[in-house]
């Protein structure tokens, strides 16, 4: 009899954690789906962004062709996140991509400085503003997708959840970071 409610107790334990882990797994595809959602919209703003300094930017046709190409590779990398939020390389891809568009799209703006006609636009500053709280939505939401792989990560890392983890292949996720080439260098000052 003792036996059997040593077992029994084994048995709970394990579904516990093995609950617990699906739970937070599902925390991590809950908070990369509005991250989703933000960088989905950030990827449809930017061909109405590109059409409307088509006209002035005849001479930029580098830095446009720039700022698709990264924005459809942005694209891909995002589909290839959506199958599977807790897959690392999926999701350092991601960064790496969001990473060269927002290099990009910053490129852009500086070179849109220097045509005083497409700076007074009414559509490049509505576009400009739309970009920036979008970035500032993407933040929050990879804020909140980092600190739910947080959780994830420490369940499956754990002791003695990381062997019911191992057991049921529970692999351990990656936080998704994006950093632009200017954020990778010190900021320039000029007075």
């Amino acid at each position: 009899m003792i036996f059997l409610g040593v077992i029994a107790a084994i048995v709970f334990w394990a579904v516990g954690i093995y609950n617990s882990l699906v739970n937070k797994r599902n925390r991590v595809r809950n908070a990369f789906a509005q991250i989703d959602v933000q960088l989905t919209r950030r990827h449809d703003l930017i061909p109405n962004l590109i059409e409307a300094v088509k006209g002035y930017m005849k001479h930029e046709r580098g830095t446009l062709e720039a700022v698709i190409s990264a924005r459809n590779s942005a694209v891909s990398s995002l589909d290839a996140a959506k199958a599977d939020p807790a897959n690392a390389e999926a999701i350092k891809k991601l960064g790496a991509s969001e990473g060269a568009l927002g290099s990009a799209l910053g490129r852009l703006f500086a070179l849109s400085e220097a045509y005083p006609d497409l700076k007074a636009n009414q559509n490049m500053i509505q576009f400009q503003e739309e970009l920036a709280s979008t970035e500032n939505k993407v933040a929050f939401a990879r804020q909140a997708f980092n600190d739910a792989v947080l959780a994830y990560n420490n369940w499956v890392e754990n002791f003695p959840n990381n062997v019911i983890a191992g057991f049921f292949s529970f692999k351990v996720a990656s936080f998704l970071e994006i950093e632009s080439e200017e954020m990778r260098g010190a900021p320039e000052v000029s007075f």
